[in-house]
């Protein structure tokens, strides 16, 4: 029997660590597989010493469709696997900020829930004009992660972070580019290229010079966002066990079997 294919696979391009989400079929749905690949691809580029930069990506239609509702059975079904699945998803913000090394976000299509805080993880991002970025947690009955409770404030403000998350908008590329959520919007056939060539420019820079960026701009937040990340995955844990969530969930995953 073949083993099954990795969610997540990484590649070497020079000084460059291209990670790609890789579960297409499922818009790159998080799962516990693909946050274990995730979690190891990105462990990988952070300590392989030829990679500079890491580029971020996902394959096929979209760069991450958020979790996958059709595990939400599995991951909530008992204290442990909500806890598991916690700690999982806040390791990936813990991968992305407090590595060593910068990290270039190329996105496409859909970037939801957690799919969307790792977009602002990430130290740069190119996005295609075709994002669009929402939070669904709340009419789901789940609770953001990825440390957006401290760090979605900081960029847009108090009132329109709470809107965010509470409304779950859909942003497209420019809304999100005006709101400092992004760097730079290209046409979708040239997200990865732009992303590679703007790697390839931090690649060029002094490598002390920029793991010591990393370091300090990291190191100014990282108090408030470990507090930000262990407060987030306490709640998300409550808003997983509660029964409300559970039928929320299915009823959502029944409309879309419906339409």
């Amino acid at each position: 029997m073949q083993p099954d294919k990795p969610h997540v696979r990484r590649a070497s391009h020079g000084p460059v660590s291209i990670v790609t989400l890789d579960r297409p079929e499922r818009l790159n749905a998080i799962g516990a597989r693909l946050l274990q690949d995730f979690h190891e691809a990105l462990l990988a580029a952070h300590a392989d010493p030829q990679t500079r930069v890491i580029v971020l990506t996902g394959a096929g239609r979209a760069f991450c469709a958020g979790d996958d509702l059709k595990e939400f059975s599995e991951q909530s079904a008992s204290n442990e696997s909500v806890a598991e699945m916690g700690r999982r998803v806040q390791q990936i913000t813990r991968d992305i900020m407090f590595g060593p090394k910068l990290v270039i976000g190329a996105v496409h299509g859909y970037a939801v829930g957690a799919g969307f805080e790792w977009v602002f993880n990430c130290d740069m991002v190119v996005a295609a004009d075709d994002l669009v970025a929402f939070f669904p947690e709340m009419a789901l009955g789940q609770f953001v992660t990825g440390g957006v409770t401290h760090l979605l404030p900081r960029l847009v403000g108090q009132q329109r972070a709470v809107e965010l998350i509470v409304l779950g908008e859909r942003l497209g590329a420019n809304t999100l580019q005006q709101l400092g959520l992004v760097n730079r919007v290209v046409p979708r056939d040239a997200v990865l290229s732009t992303a590679l060539e703007l790697a390839g420019h931090v690649a060029e820079r002094s490598r002390t010079a920029t793991l010591q960026l990393k370091k300090v701009m990291t190191s100014q937040l990282r108090t408030q966002l470990e507090s930000a990340l262990d407060l987030e995955e306490q709640a998300a844990m409550a808003c997983f066990s509660n029964p409300d969530t559970a039928a929320r969930v299915e009823a959502f995953v029944q409309r879309g079997k419906a339409s």
